[in-house]
């Protein structure tokens, strides 16, 4: 990344956003401490953060319920930290549009790990430079998705219109593993492993989740898939011009 990554950090406890905070702040990442999502609110007034750590459990405002403002109010990865939450706590977080979990206590070192690999999906940040390309590069760039076209250098997604629909960095991540294998059936498990995914109990149903979601977004009729079709017993296919072959 060209810039410095700013990370806000959302946790009730005092003690464990200043760990997390002094350890993110020493390995160079740029940090906002957070109390709750009133705090957080106010913070994203001033500065958008590249990534934001949550506290699932607060007796404030729960984390779950900020996840979703957050991602009405702009389109950032969210990692979850969840102490207590059950596995279906986390595939509601995740539904919602979190990228990613980590249990509490955590190993600060597998938080960071996470952080970087979420921060990679998510691409470069907005203020870098756009290199120069010619008008071929940038048209390899597009990948169209049935009603929508994927642009991989952007990490956005359009309509013919240009007008962008918002996008999680989980969901592009699975666009971009569909786009670079087209036509080939993708096992949840290796849909999962290309997309940089992990824990196979907890994200399995994610993967159905955010496929479902993605289709709303792509399909001319989500009821009745055509383009990241299901095949039974198999995973799921991208077939570009949403035929059968």
């Amino acid at each position: 990344m060209s810039q410095t990554p700013h990370i806000f950090i959302v946790d009730d406890e005092a003690p464990a956003r200043e760990m997390v905070g002094d350890y993110l702040k020493m390995h160079g990442f740029g940090v906002t401490l957070c109390d709750g999502g009133k705090s957080l609110r106010k913070e994203i007034e001033t500065c958008v953060p590249d990534l934001v750590v949550l506290d699932l459990n607060m007796p404030e405002e729960d984390g779950l319920s900020i996840v979703r403002d957050l991602k009405s109010r702009i389109n950032v990865p969210v990692i979850m930290l969840t102490a207590t939450a059950s596995p279906i706590d986390r595939v509601v977080g995740l539904e919602l549009g979190a990228d990613d979990y980590v249990a509490k206590p955590c190993e600060l070192r597998e938080l960071m790990a996470r952080i970087r690999s979420v921060l990679r999906r998510a691409g470069p940040a907005k203020s870098a430079a756009p290199e120069p390309a010619s008008a071929k590069a940038a048209k390899e760039q597009l990948v169209r998705f049935g009603t929508k076209w994927l642009d991989l250098e952007a990490q956005a997604l359009r309509d013919d219109e240009g007008n962008e629909h918002p996008l999680t960095a989980s969901e592009f991540g699975l666009l971009k593993v569909f786009a670079a294998n087209p036509k080939r059936v993708l096992s949840r498990e290796r849909l999962l492993e290309l997309a940089n995914a992990r824990d196979a109990e907890a994200f399995d149903r994610a993967v159905d989740l955010r496929i479902m979601r993605i289709r709303r977004k792509i399909e001319i009729d989500p009821t009745k898939p055509a383009v990241i079709r299901t095949i039974r017993g198999g995973g799921y296919l991208f077939s570009p011009t949403g035929d059968k072959a």
